[in-house]
């Protein structure tokens, strides 16, 4: 299983990379959402894309809007600070599959994965 972490904070992406390797996955980085796009693009194809709102060059939000007008059926789950409502129902209107809070930690990471069938519960 492949995944993609998009995320400008260095720490965040090494967290989520450990994470995710612990559970046999194999993870490749973008610290934008043009670099994460780029990425999705070239392929090979990816299971999942852990998505960051706020980023420079390109949001989360419109990268995940292009990821679904390009047709790409990845998995998304979009990891946030933000946390209102109107966040959560903006992300899911725009292809998001699911939705974690940061900060999180493994357990609630491993719920969303189960969540989307990723991994078992």
């Amino acid at each position: 299983m492949r995944a993609l972490i998009v995320d400008d904070s260095r720490f965040v992406r090494g967290y989520l990379r450990v994470l995710l390797e612990q559970r046999g996955m194999e993870c490749a980085e973008a610290d934008n959402g043009q670099t994460g796009l780029d990425l999705l693009r070239e392929g090979p194809d990816f299971d999942i894309a852990l998505v960051d709102w706020n980023m420079p060059v390109m949001n989360g939000l419109e990268m995940v809007r292009t990821m679904r007008a390009d047709g790409n059926g990845a998995k998304v789950l979009m990891v946030s600070t933000e946390v209102e409502n109107e966040f959560i129902l903006r992300a899911l209107e725009s292809g998001a599959d699911e939705y974690l809070m940061k900060p999180f930690d493994n357990e609630a990471l491993g719920e969303k994965l189960a969540l989307l069938g990723l991994v078992e519960a």
